[in-house]
């Protein structure tokens, strides 16, 4: 048990050691990454961004719309319920 462990780990010691003496920073990230600027990717990805968050603002524009409709809904059934119920007691004599 104590022997496999000591492979893996040299194994995993001479992978990292040789990435890291062999391997050049260009190998080790791409362009994006890497930090270019100026590249068409770049600019897609910026774009991509700008459109999920408007497709973000919007659905939550609906969620609030929707949510203001029902409230203003409410606020009007509940002041027709008032208004029938103080016709009605108008209408009807106290009795005592």
């Amino acid at each position: 048990m104590r022997q496999a462990r000591r492979i893996f780990q040299s194994r995993v010691f001479t992978t990292a050691a040789t990435v890291v003496m062999a391997g050049s920073t260009s190998v080790l990230a791409c362009p994006v990454c890497f930090g270019a600027e100026e590249t068409s990717m770049v600019d897609g990805t910026k774009l991509g961004v700008l459109v999920m968050l408007a497709i973000l603002l919007a659905v939550q524009g609906g969620f609030v719309a929707f949510f203001l409709y029902l409230r203003k809904r409410a606020k009007r059934i509940a002041d027709l319920d008032l208004d029938s119920e103080w016709s009605e007691l108008q209408r009807s004599p106290r009795t005592s």
